[in-house]
């Protein structure tokens, strides 16, 4: 998918720093990408660096003064301290790195935009009527633009006129060597996976990154004005499969290096047709099965595989045992009389959520979406935040949450009689 080996001869492609994919959409957005609006979001080293670094401090500003200095043509972070009282600190050009910045703001400093999620929904009007819990400017993340291209996260962006405000309400204080650090009202976490993003990943710690990419313990709920512990032995530096929750929606990073291991589109679309090649068959209508193509994700077709989640037997769809006392969610499988849902199941195109290339023989429950089974171990034992201050295991192709013992099923197909 991508050239391992592209950094050495960048005549011919650019470098890739990685790419951010949003938890929760299989493969692009319900109602297609559009411009900086997307499902994953691709960070290349850019013709010119546009990075910044802290550089002059101005303490015991009054707001007039304050407003003077950012009013400069360069970026600075202001801390109000009091009425009387704001701290800026200037930034200046730094040509040793890329500067990428995310949020809910459609304005020109925003790189990605991006907006709430909302579990399984199917078109941009679903997620419209939420209240964004994201913020405009939610974070930015600085590249080195020499190898081994390091990327880093710090909350917080810059606005359009270049300046990032910490209001008097916002966490923020002085740091043990006099410089000023804080917080954003919601905060940004990130949890580095143990053992990277391979099949032998574990989940790691929460943690909520400050302005100044200092990390910290969670605090007691998402806006509380106490923060928590600074971590010293851990750094906001990204790693692949680094997730970055940003109080409403949920990034993956992975790095060029780890993308190159991952399967690609044209694998999965490979496994699909191995699987309708070997004909499931309904074990009640004898009827021949087949997961539509990739381009199809969306609407139910009438060869599509169904399964019952609480044994994992493949069907086709039929009314067999659909008993009108079960509320119709409820149906008993023909083939070991289990009671459970009944659900159509969905191939994961997101190629990038996949931690190996094995074949797509488990799905995650309640919603059906199919991948490898090291794809659904991994992700049922991630805790994604949720609200403000609960966490729970999620489908990262639709953020549906994981039901059942494990968050997911082996799948039994009938292969055919003749």
């Amino acid at each position: 998918m991508f050239s391992p080996d592209q950094e050495n001869h960048p005549s011919k492609a650019p470098v890739k720093y990685g790419e951010l994919i949003v938890l929760g959409y299989n493969g692009s957005l319900p109602n297609g990408d559009r411009g900086r609006r997307k499902s994953r979001f691709a960070l290349y080293k850019r013709p010119k660096a546009n990075g910044v670094k802290p550089s002059t401090v101005h303490i015991a500003c009054t707001p007039q003064a304050a407003k003077a200095i950012s009013n400069k043509d360069q970026h600075s972070i202001s801390y109000t301290l009091s009425r009387a009282q704001t701290v800026v600190v200037e930034y200046t050009h730094d040509s040793s790195t890329d500067m990428f910045q995310i949020g809910r703001s459609t304005e020109s400093p925003i790189d990605f935009v991006v907006t709430d999620t909302v579990p399984g929904s199917q078109s941009n009007s679903d997620t419209q009527s939420v209240q964004s819990t994201i913020s405009r400017f939610a974070c930015r993340i600085i590249c080195e633009r020499n190898p081994p291209f390091t990327a880093r996260i710090y909350a917080a962006g810059f606005d359009s006129s270049k300046n990032i405000f910490l209001g008097e309400k916002a966490a923020k204080w002085k740091t043990s060597d006099g410089q000023m650090d804080g917080l954003t009202t919601n905060g940004v976490l990130v949890m580095h996976p143990r053992n990277g993003f391979t099949e032998d990943s574990k989940p790691g710690i929460w943690r909520e990154i400050s302005v100044c990419g200092n990390v910290f313990s969670l605090r007691e709920t998402r806006s509380a004005q106490q923060r928590g512990k600074m971590v010293e032995m851990e750094t906001n530096q990204l790693q692949d499969g680094s997730l970055v929750d940003l109080c409403g929606a949920t990034l993956l990073w992975r790095t060029a290096e780890g993308l190159s291991h991952t399967p690609t589109v044209k694998h999965l679309e490979a496994l699909r047709q191995e699987i309708n090649a070997a004909r499931p068959q309904c074990p009640v209508g004898f009827n021949t099965l087949a997961f539509p193509s990739m381009k199809r994700k969306d609407v139910v077709d009438e060869k599509q595989p169904w399964v019952y989640l609480n044994c994992g037997h493949v069907h086709g769809y039929h009314d067999w045992g659909n008993k009108e006392e079960r509320d119709g969610k409820d149906r008993e499988c023909p083939m070991c009389r289990s009671v459970g849902p009944y659900v159509p199941l969905w191939l994961g195109c997101e190629a990038g959520f996949y931690v190996d290339a094995g074949p797509p023989t488990h799905a995650f429950s309640p919603c059906g979406h199919v991948c490898s089974e090291k794809t659904t171990a991994y992700w049922s034992q991630i805790p994604l935040p949720h609200g403000t201050h609960t966490f729970h295991a999620a489908c990262p192709f639709c953020a549906h949450q994981l039901a059942g013992e494990q968050g997911y099923i082996r799948l039994i197909f009938q292969g055919p009689l003749d």
